[in-house]
């Protein structure tokens, strides 16, 4: 276990190394000078020039890596040009929104695609099944952005039930803002919760043609028992990867369902610094990101020992 772990581990450092220089890359190439953009177009050369050296722009490839790298390790940390502050308050501050709104969003598609998912596979071929196959192929069909307005119309714009969007903070009002997540929340999990609705049926029909379900079948266990104690159990493990996978995606791919509900989480700022050619921000916030979905997938392989004794981990 512990071989397992320290090799994970190296695998995984190497892996954020790469996708380190990845991203610096791609924003090192990018067209647009941010100082052109704080200073504006009416700037002299000589000022650009000043600016440019105050921020390190002018510096090679390599020396601007190895200061971005040096910042991160160091627990410096890069300072936003824009807002002029450290990069790490910022994404604490959006993390405080993203965090929860995905791990709600999740909550969500958990509660509809466990339930509905073994309804399928306990009904194959039968209404019930085809019914429940027709709405995920209209989930995985349907757009988030287009959920989310949707909602907003019906829910805020036509009952009142909801905010149309905005986030009054936790510490003002914890309540409104838990209440302000729910209607993005859904949105998001209901698009996965119709993936992992699927999986979920695809595998407990698999797990049920074991030989061991037949054993469990002919020493008259009651069906309920045999299918959330021996099969369910089983038939999690690819659900739960795809669960870790889409997880991290959600940290990473809120941008538009939060520049839809006004959200302050970190797919609108860095929506914003992208726009700004604000690099740090841009820079740290998706390797962040990367880091997050990496750990997840991290997790989720170490959960897979306890879901399966099959699974050795050496």
């Amino acid at each position: 276990m512990i071989r397992y772990l320290i090799k994970k581990l190296i695998i995984l450092s190497i892996l954020l190394f790469f996708v380190s220089i990845a991203v610096f890359s791609v924003l090192f190439v990018l067209p647009g000078d941010p100082a052109q953009i704080i200073l504006g177009i009416n700037a002299t050369p000589e000022t650009l020039a000043n600016l440019r050296a105050e921020l390190g722009l002018d510096k090679s490839f390599i020396a601007q890596y190895m200061d971005w790298v040096g910042n991160l390790v160091s627990g410096r940390g890069n300072r936003s040009i824009n807002y002029d502050i450290p990069v790490y308050d910022l994404i604490l501050s959006s993390l405080a929104v993203t965090g929860p709104l995905a791990l709600l969003a999740m909550v969500f598609a958990v509660i509809f695609s466990l339930p509905f998912g073994v309804y399928a596979a306990r009904r194959q071929n039968r209404p019930g099944d085809v019914t429940v196959m027709f709405f995920t192929q209209l989930g995985l069909a349907t757009p988030e952005f287009w959920l989310g307005i949707l909602l907003i119309l019906l829910l805020s714009v036509h009952w009142g039930l909801f905010s149309a969007g905005g986030f009054p903070g936790w510490s003002t009002d914890f309540w409104g803002s838990l209440k302000a997540l729910i209607l993005p929340a859904f949105a998001l999990g209901i698009i996965r919760a119709a993936i992992l609705t699927r999986l979920t049926r695809s595998s407990l029909l698999e797990v049920l043609h074991e030989d061991y379900i037949r054993t469990a079948r002919a020493k008259g266990l009651r069906e309920r028992t045999v299918i959330y104690v021996h099969a369910l159990k089983n038939a999690l493990i690819p659900v739960l990867t795809i669960l870790g996978l889409q997880l991290g995606q959600l940290m990473a791919g809120a941008i538009i369902i939060e520049n839809v509900y006004y959200l302050p989480g970190l797919g609108r700022l860095v929506f914003q610094a992208i726009g700004q050619r604000d690099l740090p921000v841009v820079r740290d916030i998706v390797l962040f990101m990367a880091t997050a979905v990496v750990l997840v997938n991290f997790v989720v392989d170490l959960c897979y020992a306890g879901l399966d004794p099959r699974v050795r981990l050496e």
